[in-house]
């Protein structure tokens, strides 16, 4: 099978959108399938991925992502070729996949990565509430009738979906995780090259750097735990906009000593760091299916998160870490629980290692397949399988 994955953004941009279709692609290709990816900006440095298609387009700021309307011709015809098409962002691209692919009879697949109506208030402040919340209860329930398939990571997100207007059927399947690296960890990083003493409670936060993870609220709950429990220390592991401002809210509140800004490491060092640490923390509530809190489960780790849709999805309250109220207290009352009760934490890690399985790339990879299969079965698609093959066949020159 020939699948197209379209996303508005790709390496050498880091999201969890990025790292599931980078991963989704290894698992497919491993099934046997050719899969392709079509973006747009500029390769990385060094890149030679020949399975790669991009269209130049104009930077937005410092976000990673390209602006464009269209993809070059050569592209539209490789889109074309595909046997079916899965989008991964509804707007650009997803309203690319729909021109380019109903002319051809290629079925579209869409799956909702993020709370596009959570994150219109951190990046697009300039709107009043009311009216980005119009803007995507319009668009949504429309974009999401003319795909073929909607998928939803989560239960949660699903609800979300529905209470935008959504009313075509939405299928839940976890955004899968490769868990090798994660169980056991390999090369675990060593709490001294963190300046962290050993015996010291480790906490641990995985992720980007941006105001709509709620760091802020992270640092002073973790603030409050630190007063109670002064042998406890917080990682957090990557980079984004908000930096300056959690290293300056961390000294303020005191914690300069006790919070490690890791920064940016590459994927392949994850486990690692993680392996070093106690417990995942995340104060985020505008997850849709956070694979940093996968990760963590797969290497043993409780996760300590606000209940809100994504994380509540993902963690199971007393089972394989704990959820808490969307408050400062509650939140610090929960971090304080988890660090003084070690049986509890013993418990919940086991739970924590279980639970992952069910997210294992290879089994949600398959489950993403069986739809395709039954797509591509479906009667009603058409399409001009000389057409195809001609433009498969066609000279690189001249697509």
């Amino acid at each position: 099978m020939r699948i197209g994955m379209m996303a508005d953004a790709y390496r050498p941009h880091v999201s969890g959108i990025t790292h599931y279709i980078s991963q989704n692609q290894l698992a497919l290709q491993a099934a046997g399938h050719e899969v392709f990816v079509f973006t747009f900006g500029e390769a990385p440095p060094g890149e030679d991925d020949p399975s790669v298609f991009r269209t130049p387009g104009v930077p937005l700021a410092q976000t990673g992502y390209h602006l464009s309307f269209r993809h070059t011709r050569s592209i539209r015809r490789m889109v074309q070729s595909m046997d079916i098409v899965h989008v991964h962002h509804p707007f650009l691209s997803g309203r690319l996949a729909l021109r380019y692919c109903r002319p051809a009879g290629v079925p579209v697949v869409f799956t909702n990565h993020t709370r596009y109506d959570l994150y219109a208030q951190y990046y697009l402040p300039a709107l009043p509430d009311r009216l980005g919340a119009g803007l995507f209860q319009a668009y949504m329930p429309f974009f999401c009738s003319e795909v073929d398939l909607t998928i939803a990571p989560s239960l949660g997100l699903r609800e979300v979906l529905h209470d935008l207007g959504v009313a075509t059927p939405v299928k839940v399947i976890p955004n899968g995780v490769d868990l090798t690296p994660f169980d056991p960890p390999q090369n675990p990083v060593r709490r001294a090259a963190l300046g962290i003493q050993e015996g010291v409670l480790l906490l641990v936060y995985s992720g980007r750097l941006g105001p709509e993870k709620n760091l802020a609220t992270l640092l002073r709950a973790f603030a409050g735990l630190h007063n109670a429990l002064p042998h406890s220390s917080l990682v957090l592991l990557g980079d984004g906009p908000e930096r300056r401002e959690l290293e300056w809210l961390a000294e303020n509140l005191g914690l300069a000593g006790s919070v490690v800004f890791a920064g940016m490491v590459d994927y392949s060092q994850v486990p690692g760091y993680l392996a070093a640490c106690d417990v995942f923390v995340t104060a985020s509530v505008t997850e849709v299916h956070p694979l940093s809190i996968i990760e963590a489960l797969a290497c043993g780790l409780p996760v300590v998160g606000i209940d809100s849709p994504g994380v509540s999805d993902t963690i199971q309250d007393g089972v394989n870490g704990l959820l808490s109220r969307q408050d400062l207290s509650a939140l610090t009352a929960q971090l304080t629980r988890i660090a003084v009760d070690r049986p509890l934490r013993l418990k919940l890690a086991e739970g924590a290692k279980q639970s992952a399985q069910v997210y294992d790339i290879t089994r949600t990879s398959r489950l993403v397949l069986d739809e395709y299969e039954r797509l591509l079965a479906a009667p009603r698609r058409q399409r001009n399988p000389a057409w195809r093959e001609f433009i498969i066949h066609l000279p690189a020159a001249f697509r």
